[in-house]
């Protein structure tokens, strides 16, 4: 059982955590549900075209890690004004490689949605809907950055706070922009796009309004980083960020073989990917906390107590997320009913769903471990674990069951849950092990 103590600490921590990834998937779920009265070209167009992106900004995704691993590990060695350094070491590195690789990714975004789909309709959907998204490439790595940051520091409610503001701008202009609201004109899926890339924008001028208040005497714009610091930043967040890369883009090619199955299979994947990425958040959320607490226990030399907060996270989030696939489990088309109303493509996503749902507090424990390695700075073998697992077990089974036996999307979906089982079974081995605590960030 979870001490009382320690559960509170985690609860402070994690919820500020946890709603903000929630409001951030929410976002997703009210694109998808908004989008989704266009009908399934303009559903698959989006889901497509949110992956690519996703791919695209998966890189500086990983700059997230990095920050927080430096962040969490100052303020337990008790080095306060260093806490921001290496903030600002991300904060330029995602200025760096995300300015010329939103220009390149803009321009080849009709090619690289041709890629992903062989439908006419959909890559015309698709192509400025994602090229609206990739505007926003930098802000989405500089605040990424800033969650580590915040989180890194125990300050998580400020992360939740910008993600809520960022999401009340988000569904506002989706509601004026793709069906033509106050006089504007009715995008459709293009306007989610827009709406999406100036909440974006809008969130890091927020974290950046909060960071001149509150981090300035933590190091935040204090001159710019120095060589060990930025040695550090790329050795934490470039494996981070390739492992993010890899992830994404395994994604993107789980939508290509759906794809090849059928857009209203692509439809209904679409759906089911993003519930279950909503589901999902509370055990990345608390993995982040765990990240957190890791990297201040060892910060203190504390490996016992850096131990415990892995394996007490890991819990907490296996029982919460049983809780919460319940309901797809046991009412699967009630969830469904709210995205997709085709018959046809509802009875597609019925079975997978509730595979998901009775698989996901396992996977929970997988997203909570992995955060903890990363917290400890053992960034590069959860990039090879993840990678390898991936990559060389999850996607060729996707794709032997769905094109090579002709099992469709159910057969697609017992590959996905069957990876992420052994994923999870892999990262216990890792945190167990103990080589983790080794590490100097």
């Amino acid at each position: 059982m979870l001490d009382a103590a320690r559960t509170r600490t985690i609860l402070a921590l994690g919820l500020p955590i946890v709603g903000g990834m929630l409001s951030q998937n929410v976002l997703n779920v009210v694109d998808t549900a908004m989008v989704g009265g266009l009908g399934d070209v303009a559903l698959a167009a989006t889901g497509q075209g949110s992956f690519l992106n996703f791919m695209a900004i998966a890189f500086v995704t990983g700059l997230s890690a990095g920050v927080q691993a430096m962040a969490a590990r100052r303020l337990g060695e008790g080095r306060y004004d260093e806490a921001a350094v290496g903030l600002n070491g991300g904060l330029l590195l995602a200025l760096f490689l995300s300015v010329p690789a939103s220009v390149l990714l803009i321009w080849q975004a009709p090619h690289l949605f041709g890629l992903v789909s062989h439908d006419p309709a959909v890559v015309a959907v698709g192509t400025p809907y994602l090229q609206a998204r990739l505007v926003a490439m930098a802000a989405a790595g500089m605040n990424f950055a800033w969650r580590g940051y915040w989180n890194g520091v125990s300050r998580s409610v400020l992360y939740l706070r910008t993600i809520v503001v960022m999401h009340v701008v988000n569904i506002a202009l989706n509601w004026v922009l793709i069906y033509g609201h106050l006089g504007a004109p009715a995008l459709g899926a293009t306007g989610a796009g827009i709406a999406s890339a100036v909440a974006t924008w809008t969130g890091s001028l927020l974290y950046f309004g909060q960071g001149m208040l509150l981090a300035r005497k933590s190091g935040f714009l204090r001159g710019m980083p120095d060589l060990p610091t930025m040695r550090t930043m790329l050795r934490l967040s470039l494996p981070s960020g390739l492992q993010q890369l890899f992830f994404a883009t395994g994604f993107t090619v789980v939508f290509w073989i759906v794809g090849q199955v059928g857009t209203s299979e692509l439809a209904a994947a679409n759906v089911l990917i993003t519930m279950t990425l909503v589901a999902i958040l509370p055990g990345m959320g608390l993995g982040l906390a765990a990240a957190s607490l890791v990297g201040q226990a060892l910060g203190r030399g504390d490996v016992p107590d850096a131990s415990a907060w892995g394996w007490d996270v890991a819990k907490l989030a296996a029982g919460v997320l049983l809780l919460l696939g319940l309901p797809g489990l046991l009412w699967p088309d009630l969830v469904l009913g709210a995205f997709l109303h085709d018959p046809a493509t509802l009875a597609l996503a019925r079975f997978p769903l509730r595979l998901s749902a009775a698989t996901i507090s396992v996977e929970g424990v997988a997203m909570v471990l992995m955060n903890a390695l990363l917290g400890a700075g053992d960034n590069r073998r959860v990039m090879l674990l993840s990678i390898g697992i991936q990559w060389g077990v999850g996607i060729p089974a996707a794709a032997v069951a769905g094109l090579v036996l002709g099992l469709g999307l159910p057969g697609v979906w017992v590959a996905q849950v069957g990876y992420r089982v052994l994923w999870a079974a892999v990262f216990a081995g890792a945190w167990h092990g103990g080589r983790w605590a080794r590490i100097r960030v």
